[in-house]
């Protein structure tokens, strides 16, 4: 959505005098209601039908003004969060900036195969059947890829909760302010499902739910940060992702994930969001996968975000690296829309919101897929996920 500020100046403009003539005229109309009844005859008369006229061009005031407020607060609403002085510009993703590289690419002296075939032949996903009941973009998990999407969220909530974040199973159908609160309304609004009877959308991300938690609240600054790991099933339509994808677990319609989100005292924003970057890598790191920290440019980073990192796995059968995780620091943007504020003392102000992910599970599954494939089509499960897949530590083919 582009941005004409100038035009926005000038919409203002007109709204603030539109609302000073109403106010007037609201005021002149209270001045003449409290006058009739002292009046008699003509006077009397000639005070109704001012009354009348009045009543007329304040309702005509009225109308005009609902609609110029809505547009303005439309155009408003799109406005983007102030970038961080750290973020690179650019209009693109060809501006994002790779800050650094953790581990070592995996050495196969076989040709690598893609998840989705690997998936498809160990008979732990089912595209096919999925297409036939749902759609394109949407997948079965089957047998072992299940055990291993609960061996992954017991690994990462296992992390998250010794590190103080308390654990959250959230609604994923929310109220059009949720989703206008969190920024991701109106910009993204053709990405989200909705449900017209009820009139409530589809989360993207449980983070819409996480962020709304404390809509209209004061948060002792004592309290800061707050900390929540949300595990939830998200939707988005994807639109106008066709053909930037690999299939299979990647950019599909329904998805689970946790979420990390924090309110955070802002005098502390940016150390908290270094710490909240840190703990995402952790969970990665602790499953040997390599990756690289992408410093995302002003032109790919979404309508909420002052900052944003994309954490991209290294996927062998691409020859390329794909976002898994992405990390933003939204400052006030956030709950400025919400109301969110901290207390301390007689000082009040906006608390800063940032959010995380700690682990998109088809993309993790994705990602241990094609790094851990042997030449006989097997996966290797990653060590640490070995306690929770109950001792199993390859998932093979079942003969």
């Amino acid at each position: 959505m582009r941005i004409d500020v100038d035009a926005d100046i000038a919409l203002d403009e007109n709204r603030r005098n539109l609302i000073f003539i109403v106010d007037e005229l609201r005021a002149k109309k209270n001045e003449t209601t409290k006058l009739i009844p002292g009046l008699s005859g003509e006077k009397k008369a000639l005070a109704v039908e001012e009354m009348k006229l009045l009543n007329e061009d304040l309702k005509e005031k009225e109308i005009s003004l609902a609609a110029i407020d809505k547009s303005f607060f439309e155009k408003l609403s799109a406005y983007p969060n102030i970038s961080h002085p750290s973020v690179p510009a650019g209009n693109d993703e060809s501006g994002n900036v790779v800050l650094y590289m953790v581990g070592e690419k995996p050495v196969f002296d076989f040709n690598v195969k893609n998840h989705a075939e690997i998936g498809a032949k160990l008979g732990i996903i089912d595209e096919e059947r999925a297409s036939k009941i749902s759609g394109a973009r949407f997948v079965f998990l089957k047998n072992d890829a299940v055990l291993l999407q609960f061996a992954l969220l017991q690994y990462v909530l296992g992390i998250l909760v010794a590190r103080g974040f308390s654990p959250l199973i959230p609604p994923v159908l929310v109220k059009e302010r949720a989703m206008y609160g969190t920024g991701f309304f109106p910009v993204e609004a053709s990405q989200y499902y909705k449900t017209e009877l009820d009139d409530l959308f589809l989360v993207g991300t449980s983070e819409v739910s996480l962020c709304s938690y404390h809509t209209d609240e004061f948060l002792d600054i004592a309290a800061l940060p707050l900390k929540y790991a949300a595990y939830s099933t998200c939707f988005r339509r994807e639109a106008g992702t066709y053909g930037k994808d690999m299939g299979g677990l990647f950019r599909v319609h329904q998805f689970d994930k946790i979420e990390m989100f924090m309110f955070v005292n802002p005098e502390k924003s940016w150390e908290d969001y270094e710490t909240l970057r840190e703990t995402l890598e952790d969970i990665v790191k602790g499953l040997k996968i390599h990756y690289r920290i992408m410093n995302m440019c002003t032109g790919d980073i979404g309508t909420p975000n002052a900052k944003k990192y994309d954490l991209e796995a290294w996927m062998p059968s691409q020859g390329a690296y794909r976002e898994i995780a992405s990390c933003s620091n939204d400052t006030e943007f956030q709950s400025r829309r919400l109301n969110i504020k901290y207390r301390d003392g007689d000082k009040k102000g906006f608390v800063h919101t940032m959010n995380s992910t700690a682990c998109a599970v088809g993309r993790m599954i994705m990602a241990i897929i094609e790094n851990y494939q042997d030449a006989d089509g097997n996966v290797v499960i990653p060590n640490v996920l070995v306690p929770y897949m109950g001792g199993k530590k390859k998932i093979t083919h079942k003969k």
